[in-house]
């Protein structure tokens, strides 16, 4: 048998296929991280200004006008009123002017992410000198000091994301990417939820009491690591039931390519290009990073879109699985019939 015989016989269509998704999906890998964090900068960052009418309506207006408007500058009432607005995750920093001198005093949170609370102390800080004006920071929701650049919410969702896509891609390995019937597609999901509920403990348990690296309540961080899983593996499950085994490479492709480098982890939202700051909180590992943030540094606020996002995830990826594993497969004899069928119905 000749080479090019033998490069036949190893090389099926299927194979080559499957090798042309392999590094299209990394290319797109390359293009999604670098094209998302190469070059961070701010964009209409949510921004509280605290002074009396007059000097918040010439401080909005000077902040409205900054080069590449980096903030979205509103009023507010008081220090209280900022300080609620920031904590509620409605607003990520505040100005408060001081009226009878020209010191003034910036509210920030790096809990939400460092790079974001630097970048709006180095706006301030550059605004205030250009007024011959002085400011001091103070951050009303600190990052852990085990928490180095509050990255670990971002890297305790991405391992919960793992899980979820290798168990469900495991389940489909072990036994074909279809279930053969309903009950084996709920004995999937089953299987699934078991090992969620077990992954998402088991993460909340070393980000706090082993390593220290996040506060906030382990209960939270349980529930949410729970559901995170779960919808992350029910997506999978769902792909592979209606594309089989190329389902795991558009699982990854959602989650990994196009969520994880969306998800406000190393650089938040506000500071990522239009399309991945616009994707990032409908993906799991944006609303996932965005919830740990919030049960760690925020008191549980502003939970309930990236909750919803989590369970739209979980229920569509388990309905469709149920649906497809539904459908009664042709067989052998259904098959060959079809195939000599007219379009009209008559057989050829």
């Amino acid at each position: 048998m000749s080479f090019v015989d033998e490069l036949k016989n190893a090389v099926t269509p299927r194979a080559a296929l499957l090798v042309v998704g392999v590094f299209a999906l990394q290319l797109l890998f390359i293009t999604s991280y670098v094209g998302a964090l190469h070059h961070p900068k701010p964009r209409d960052v949510p921004f509280g200004v605290v002074a009396p009418q007059a000097v918040s309506e010439r401080f909005v207006g000077q902040l409205e006008q900054l080069p590449g408007g980096p903030l979205d500058p509103r009023a507010v009432a008081d220090e209280a009123e900022a300080r609620d607005k920031i904590m509620n995750r409605e607003i990520d920093g505040a100005l408060i002017v001081d009226p009878t001198g020209p010191a003034d005093t910036l509210l920030v949170a790096s809990g939400g992410g460092t790079a974001l609370s630097t970048t709006l102390e180095k706006i301030v800080t550059t605004v205030e000198a250009g007024q011959q004006r002085t400011v001091r920071t103070l951050d009303i929701a600190p990052a852990s000091r085990e928490d180095f650049n509050g990255l670990s919410s971002f890297y305790l969702v991405v391992g919960w994301c793992v899980g979820g896509y290798i168990c469900a891609a495991i389940l489909a390995i072990s036994s074909g990417a279809r279930p053969a019937n309903r009950s084996r597609a709920v004995i999937r999901l089953g299987v699934l939820a078991l090992y969620s509920v077990l992954g998402g403990l088991g993460g909340a348990l070393i980000v706090g009491p082993v390593l220290g690296a996040l506060p906030g309540s382990i209960a939270g961080l349980w529930g949410l690591g729970a559901l995170v899983v779960f919808s992350v593996g029910a997506a999978t499950l769902a792909l592979q039931s209606v594309f089989g085994i190329v389902g795991i490479g558009l699982a990854i492709l959602l989650i990994v390519v196009a969520g994880n480098p969306s998800a406000g982890g190393a650089f938040p939202l506000p500071m990522l290009p239009p399309f991945w700051s616009w994707i990032g909180s409908a993906l799991p590992p944006g609303a996932g990073t965005w919830a740990a943030r919030s049960i760690a540094y925020f008191k549980g606020n502003d939970l309930t879109a990236s909750l919803l996002v989590l369970s739209a995830w979980a229920v569509v990826g388990s309905a469709v699985t149920l649906v497809v594993s539904s459908l009664k497969p042709k067989t052998p004899d259904e098959a060959i019939v079809a195939e000599v069928e007219t379009p009209g119905g008559a057989r050829s």
